[in-house]
């Protein structure tokens, strides 16, 4: 099986994320293995540095930059969690970052990118290409471009979230990861399948941008129109040339939950467990909630990928 990175990279990604990232607590919820009748082990990346689990693998990509490339900076476009993680991760190595988003981005993501020291160039998503523009600007400045996922450093180190959990709660039955571009379900299948062979990892995505379920199942990937849903860290259009064989290699399965789902589950997460979890961040729970695969009676590792929500909405979609 050709894969351009393994577990042995995880392994190396997490040493030098050793004191860096937040070893994120593991949570569980007596109600919740009341209702699946499963032990469910959720790993918190919500409390990760930024709020989410992006900042293992901007950090650990630009740990993997030469002394010169970390000079003369580095270049991405995202409009969210990858935007302040590189930003975060840039200012840690004491290195430029300018970071494409869209003009209309989250306020209130584009404060904090520009707190860490970012410099932000604004684009027009509906009719401008951020990877065209990362391009010529990577060129025209000398900087490294770190892609949100299709990046080998990056999807190794989203990898380290998987391993922590594993490594905390032992054997499980079953590992539930969000899906979006597949940087975290990649990293996610190298630890889990590496380290627990017998495992059954499922990706969860959107239901209005399933994407990686239709890839799966035509074997190659599938580009989709930008999906509408309120799980905006997973409104990708497709996979990458990085992600998908990996995926495609060791994955059990993709499934896809309601943006009605994920409301439900962002309430239980308030009400039961006291936390806030953004939409994307509650696809693997709403998964295992639905109930309608095989869990009962087993050990089941649910990656919760991040907590960045806009308080206003989150009331608006949980009242």
């Amino acid at each position: 099986m050709d894969m351009s990175v393994t577990y042995k990279d995880v392994e190396s990604a997490a040493f030098r994320l050793e004191g860096k990232a937040i070893k994120t607590p593991v949570f569980t919820s007596r109600t919740a293995n009341e209702l699946t009748k499963a032990q469910l082990y959720f790993k918190c990346e919500n409390y990760q540095h930024v709020g989410a689990f992006k900042f293992r693998g901007a950090f650990n990509a630009i740990a993997c930059l030469t002394d010169e490339q970390r000079k003369a900076g580095v270049i991405t476009f995202s409009s969210g969690n990858h935007a302040q993680a590189i930003a975060y991760a840039s200012q840690l190595h004491q290195c430029k970052a300018l970071i494409i988003m869209p003009k209309d981005a989250p306020e209130i993501k584009m404060a904090a990118t520009k707190g860490y020291g970012a410099e932000i160039y604004l684009y027009d998503r509906y009719s401008e290409d951020r990877e065209v523009i990362a391009q010529q600007l990577s060129k025209e400045q000398g900087l490294t471009l770190i892609p949100p996922y299709d990046y080998p450093d990056v999807i190794v180190g989203q990898g380290t979230a998987a391993k922590e959990l594993i490594e905390e709660v032992g054997s499980l039955d079953y590992l539930f990861v969000p899906l979006g571009g597949g940087g975290l379900l990649a990293g996610s299948l190298l630890s889990a399948k590496h380290l627990l062979p017998n495992i059954k990892v499922f990706g969860v995505e959107p239901e209005a941008g399933n994407d990686g379920q239709q890839s799966l199942r035509k074997g190659e990937i599938v580009t989709i129109p930008a999906p509408k849903t309120i799980a905006d860290g997973a409104a990708t259009t497709h996979l990458g040339q990085y992600t998908f064989p990996i995926i495609q290699n060791l994955v059990e399965d993709i499934v896809h939950v309601s943006d009605k789902e994920l409301i439900s589950m962002m309430l239980f997460f308030a009400e039961r467990m006291k936390m806030i979890v953004e939409p994307t961040g509650c696809l693997a729970a709403a998964a295992v909630m639905k109930k309608n695969l095989p869990i009962e009676g087993k050990k089941v590792g649910v990656i919760l990928s991040g907590g960045n929500v806009d308080l206003k909405q989150f009331a608006k979609w949980v009242g």
